[in-house]
């Protein structure tokens, strides 16, 4: 089969990540094959952080990227922590780029100025959906002459610039695997481009960093079709040649849901943790809708690369089966000899700092150096072996129990910072709020956790194995007790949704 490359201009492909929260395997799985496509016709992969979301970007979440896109075995040879020709490479960074660009649309009339409020905004939707109408900007500024506009902004008053779009017609995108996509312009809404604070929207900021960074193809999932249009009408305007486009088939849970945290574990850092081989990943993303020309089933990056044709691309919803991804991460272990199977397991065990935290907390109870396995053996472990019985507590219903890590679990993935006294504010603070003592609230976590109602000190523990594997266990542990129906998690989200801050307390 022979690939097609609609570009004359040097192949250079992208990942930009939004530091946001945890390393998602949906990153490596785009970012590898952006890097092999490169690769495969002798161009770069760069890197960019889109942090334009001030209030969730986080440095700590940018470093968790990178770390991981680097474990599993990905490269780059532009980007924030490597510099480039085309620094900055954080859009943080590029605020007056975007503001210059999006003055340059409103002069020419493609983008115009709109003050409505929130209320406005709000007032707006609620009417077009008590009519069953999409709800959408309805263009109540689009129309203001540029005297109007100007004055408004000398008055104070605060806008966002948003893009023009036709009403009429057919927008026509050429995608490298589905051909021509026609998306109607009825569909499209009018994008704001530039926000109230001057930073700028996904939409404005991709396609001027795209241009100014040279990239010749834009390979991204799916869920960005829809955004093809107002992408390709912003190249029109600017005159620019657009990338060309590939959007790339989402990954699946089983049940063939999109993948998601709350089905399987997501993280990369999880899968690091739990001891899979970054080799095993990398080549189990890579198998993801795609197949080499000798239908192998394990191969390494450089063979990937060799033969890598986008055209195999089956555009099927690749499943994410992690027992599938546990028989392959077998395949590459017993294809170590002995020597080499224990540099693995010594290096996946060799973290200084960890395993200091680790000592300290199982110091005042061993005596001889062998208990450390018994006291210290659950923090290296993937999932505990436990059972619904396990979890009996002389003052607490199951019920209750369930309820306690679920809504421990919903505090604790959105915590800006993965500390011990964020956790124990967590705690401390749901135990009061559900008028639980602290000692009977905590049982169910040692269980989760540990395993076993025997541990060292659960908080301190859930600190040393780190975010992604103790949310993991909290989700296994309330998989173990059942779970919880529609109905009953419903009610529980209004209740989460009535508890306070407990790290502001």
């Amino acid at each position: 089969m022979t690939q097609t490359i609609a570009s004359s201009r040097p192949v250079r492909t992208r990942i930009a990540p939004s530091p946001t929260g945890f390393p998602h395997v949906g990153t490596a799985y785009i970012a590898l094959f952006n890097l092999a496509f490169a690769k495969a016709h002798g161009g770069e992969f760069i890197l960019r952080i889109e942090d334009t979301d001030q209030q969730r970007s986080t440095a700590q979440s940018e470093q968790m990227i990178l770390d991981a896109l680097r474990w599993v075995g990905l490269d780059w040879s532009e980007g924030p922590d490597v510099g480039g020709a085309h620094a900055p490479y954080r859009q943080s960074e590029r605020a007056d780029i975007y503001k210059q660009h999006a003055e340059q649309l409103l002069d020419a009339g493609h983008a115009f100025r709109c003050f409505c409020t929130t209320d406005e905004l709000d007032a707006m939707r609620a009417a077009q959906m008590a009519n069953g109408e999409t709800p959408r900007y309805d263009g109540r500024y689009a129309n203001l002459s540029r005297e109007e506009s100007d004055k408004m902004v000398a008055e104070g008053k605060p806008f966002v610039i948003r893009m023009r779009v036709p009403t009429e017609g057919v927008c026509r995108v050429d995608d490298m695997l589905r051909g021509v996509v026609e998306i109607p312009w009825s569909q499209v809404d009018m994008q704001v481009l530039l926000k109230a604070d001057g930073l700028p929207t996904y939409h404005l900021a991709n396609v001027v960093d795209d241009h100014l960074m040279q990239i010749s193809h834009v390979i991204r999932g799916e869920e960005w079709l829809n955004s093809a249009p107002k992408h390709q009408l912003l190249y029109d305007y600017f005159g620019w040649e657009m990338p060309t486009l590939c959007h790339m088939p989402l990954l699946r849970n089983p049940d063939k849901s999109k993948l998601s945290k709350r089905k399987n574990p997501t993280s990369i850092t999880y899968y690091r943790d739990a001891g899979v081989m970054p080799e095993a990943l990398l080549n189990y993303l890579g198998r993801m809708g795609y197949s080499l020309p000798n239908d192998a089933e394990k191969f390494t990056l450089d063979e990937m690369i060799a033969s890598f044709n986008i055209q195999r691309v089956s555009l099927g919803g690749p499943i994410f089966d992690i027992e599938k991804l546990n028989w392959l991460n077998a395949e590459w272990l017993r294809a170590l000899t002995p020597s080499e199977l224990k540099d693995k397991i010594l290096a996946w065990a060799n973290d200084s700092d960890k395993l200091t935290a680790i000592a300290a907390a199982i110091q005042p109870r061993i005596e001889l150096l062998s208990d450390a396995v018994n006291w210290g053996g659950f923090y290296f472990q993937n999932l505990p072996n436990i059972t619904a019985d396990d979890f009996a507590h002389k003052s607490l219903s199951p019920e209750q129990i369930i309820e306690i890590l679920q809504l421990a679990l919903w505090q604790l993935e959105v915590l800006p910072a993965w500390t011990e006294d964020n956790i124990f504010a967590i705690m401390k603070g749901l135990s009061g709020a559900l008028d639980i003592k602290l000692r009977d609230f905590m049982a169910p976590f040692f269980v989760a956790i540990a395993g076993s109602t025997a541990s060292t000190p659960v908080m301190n523990s859930m600190a040393i194995i780190g975010a992604d594997m103790t949310l993991n266990r909290l989700r296994h542990a309330i998989e173990v007790l059942g779970g919880l129906g529609k109905k009953k998690l419903k009610k529980l989200e209004k209740q989460a949704a009535e508890l306070p801050d407990f790290l502001a307390e």
